[in-house]
């Protein structure tokens, strides 16, 4: 193992202000079981000068997915025992209904419920309350993919997997949290905190950035199994410390949830259990991120140098790249890439499988790929392919390949001719998804298109639409209930021989392919 360097670990802690800029965060670390350095910066509440402390209790955002799954294994043993439960949560489910283990594992096929709260007319300050939830994922009746062929993220497996324990334990899931994990763990002031009106210690998450400045975010969210819990630095260090103590015993709920999982074809996952199994600067680690409205989380274990790494914000700022820089400090390790220049990657390509949209755009350092949630960089290799974390890019004629290893997935996109503008009056209307059993308007004003989203949780903001390329528009979406939000929709204008608009897909990286028909 190898020996902490602890004057580059104090040089990028004391970096992390100044390039993660913002009201405050929280930052620490546990080399061979003990922790090694904590820091707390700024302000839990920049109005009331409230100081950010090592004590301050933070939402940790989707790292409660571990928990969660953790709290499953020590209640239940085996996932298989409460598949015979699934179909109660997906009562009009039509595909084959996935199993709890692939609930876990991001492979249920399910669209992601907040997500889909845009297309069923939430607005992204709309209380959003415990029994809210249930109705939006129980009228699901297909998923984006067969359960089990590739990773999704979604956070309604979680929340499922939440009101399962409940259901399946007869008691209360924050008790059974504090008893059979915080307490162990020396975890002394976590709790489950699920109403994000209720903050915990006064802390405030902020919204924006350092350029045009930041605002407290308003947060109506009820959270459950999928990012309910608060914790302080301090907690999670100890959950670190816990990990580290009982790093021998293979029953430790830590090693069970770090086991190895696969896909239905056999092939091996690098997402089990609310855990992500990842490689960074050659180091194997797992490891999980997270992200509400005002707040940012990550946490990374290097189980083969006994080193962990946990950073929270509140405000969204990318909490991966200051715990990779610690995890790199610490070990005196520095990413080094001989970056080449690339020339003739610009471009607009679709995935037709998944009927969604690609953007690729190049400067000096690499490929900014536009896709998911959030932009991902590569950069470019010897061979000509361009690769990122989990992502591989291949120019062909008049094709993108892209492979997305952590998600099993091959996607081979064809190139699009851009279009500067496109008449909106053609697909103008109301359309009805018969999935979603829910609305969408289209509206042309003046040669600007619009769409408004109708559905369980009323009538929505008005949307922008652009057109990319003929049949092809973009609704954006940057503001939901959710952080981060769905980013850009992709619509398809589907025709028949003859010309005529027969219905519309609409889709985005978290919920693909919805159908929608024109009404009648």
């Amino acid at each position: 193992m190898t020996m902490l360097d602890f004057a580059a670990l104090e040089r990028a802690l004391n970096r992390l202000p100044l390039r993660f800029r913002g009201p405050g965060g929280v930052a620490g670390v546990v080399k061979d079981g003990k922790v090694v350095a904590r820091r707390a910066w700024g302000f839990a509440d920049m109005y009331r000068r409230l100081p950010m402390t090592a004590q301050t209790r933070l939402p940790i955002c989707s790292i409660s997915k571990q928990f969660t799954c953790a709290l499953l294994l020590d209640q239940f043993g085996d996932p298989a025992v409460l598949d015979g439960t699934v179909g109660d949560f997906l009562p009009l489910y039509r595909d084959r209904l996935p199993t709890v283990a692939q609930l876990c594992h991001n492979q249920s096929g399910l669209r992601d419920y907040w997500a889909l709260t845009v297309l069923h007319g939430a607005y992204p300050e709309a209380e959003f309350r415990r029994e809210d939830a249930l109705p939006l994922i129980a009228s699901a009746k297909t998923g984006h993919f067969p359960a089990g062929a590739h990773y999704s993220y979604s956070n309604g497996n979680f929340r499922i997997l939440g009101e399962m324990i409940e259901r399946g334990t007869g008691r209360d899931f924050a008790d059974l949290l504090a008893e059979r994990l915080f307490a162990p763990a020396g975890m002394s002031t976590a709790v489950l905190a699920p109403d994000a009106r209720v903050p915990l210690d006064g802390v405030v998450g902020y919204e924006g950035n350092d350029d045009v400045g930041f605002v407290p975010a308003d947060n109506g969210v009820y959270w459950f199994g999928d990012a309910g819990i608060s914790a302080s630095l301090d907690d999670m260090l100890a959950w670190e410390c816990h990990i580290d103590a009982t790093r021998d015993d293979p029953e430790s709920l830590y090693n069970r949830l770090s086991a190895p999982a696969f896909y239905a074809d056999g092939t091996p996952a690098t997402y089990a259990y609310g855990l992500r199994r990842d490689i960074h600067n050659g180091l194997e680690f797992t490891g999980h991120g997270g992200g509400l409205r005002g707040f940012s989380s990550y946490r990374m274990h290097v189980a083969g140098e006994r080193l962990s790494v946990v950073v929270i914000f509140n405000h969204d700022t990318s909490t991966f790249t200051a715990a990779a820089a610690l995890v790199d400090a610490a070990l005196g390790r520095e990413s080094r890439s001989e970056a080449v220049r690339p020339e003739d990657w610009e471009g607009l390509w679709l995935d037709e499988a998944q009927g969604l949209v690609l953007r690729t755009a190049a400067d000096a350092t690499g490929v900014r790929l536009h896709y998911g949630p959030s932009s991902a960089r590569a950069t470019l290799s010897s061979d000509g392919s361009a690769r990122g974390q989990g992502l591989t890019l291949r120019k062909e004629e008049n094709a993108l390949v892209m492979r997305r290893e952590s998600e099993h997935l091959t996607v081979r996109a064809r190139r699009l001719q851009p279009v500067e503008w496109a008449d909106p009056a053609p697909v103008a209307g109301r359309y009805w998804s018969e999935e979603l059993e829910a609305w969408l308007e289209i509206e042309a004003r003046d040669g600007a298109a619009f769409a408004v989203f109708e559905g369980l949780y009323g009538k929505g903001p008005m949307e922008r639409m652009y057109a990319l390329a003929a049949d092809v528009w973009i609704i954006t979406s940057r503001r939901a209930i959710d952080a981060a939000a769905p980013g850009d929709w992709t619509l398809l204008v589907e025709r028949d021989t003859a010309g005529t608009i027969t219905g519309l897909s609409i889709g985005c990286w978290l919920a693909r392919r919805i159908s929608y028909r024109p009404a009648s």
